[in-house]
């Protein structure tokens, strides 16, 4: 209880500046949450999709790949689909890397949406805790030039302290964002790192089965 009303006192001390702030911070967690839970079923419907496609492109089961593949919202699954698609207009390496690179970049956009705002909330924090506590001291200083010699002193100590509040809080709204941001480009990161890795087997298979393919055909003759 102690800790509340201490809490409480705290934000009402700050003054209006505070308001703006706990705005920030609330826009700024609701986006982390929102960007965390995406990212996560992301992920997890990524190595869903390639768990099923693998066993069909080892059979070299193309149209059942194509077929899953368009069914599919997982990114995995779509950038696959998009280089075995391209395999029926030409059967070259580079083309097929290139149709499976253009999918990582169409899903890349969706994958790295709203995070960026949260190293932008954190420096908004931070400055409007600043502005707050300049506006606080600059009105500090105007009541204290009218008070009372006796009382200047402990008058200007409170009215500080008040002031420093806001910039207290912004600094505790933009730490924890910056690390939220931190944390939610280092999982885009290792989703998009996971989409080349399957791209490259994806390729590497296939490499494998035409080749293995042009080797048993020059053999028979």
């Amino acid at each position: 209880m102690d800790f509340y009303s201490t809490l409480v006192r705290f934000f009402q001390d700050g003054g209006a500046f505070m308001y703006p702030i706990g705005i920030v911070l609330v826009c700024g967690l609701a986006i982390a949450v929102e960007r965390w839970i995406f990212l996560s079923l992301a992920k997890n419907d990524n190595r869903k999709a390639f768990d099923q496609l693998m066993p069909l492109l080892r059979k070299r089961d193309l149209s059942s790949v194509l077929k899953l593949s368009n069914n599919s919202t997982a990114p995995m699954a779509r950038i696959i689909g998009s280089g075995i698609a391209r395999m029926a207009h030409s059967q070259r390496r580079d083309d097929i890397e290139y149709a499976m690179e253009e999918g990582v970049m169409e899903a890349l956009p969706r994958l790295e949406k709203r995070t960026q705002y949260l190293a932008t909330l954190a420096n908004i924090a931070t400055l409007l805790g600043l502005l707050g506590t300049i506006i606080g001291l600059i009105a500090a200083f105007t009541a204290v030039a009218n008070a009372d010699p006796a009382e200047k002193a402990s008058l200007l100590s409170q009215s500080i302290s008040v002031a420093m509040n806001t910039t207290a809080f912004g600094l505790i709204s933009a730490i924890p964002l910056l690390m939220l941001h931190a944390l939610l480009q280092t999982k885009t990161t290792e989703i998009v790192d996971s989409l080349e890795m399957a791209g490259v087997k994806v390729l590497n298979m296939l490499s494998d089965k035409a080749l293995n393919a042009k080797t048993r055909a020059s053999d028979s003759q």
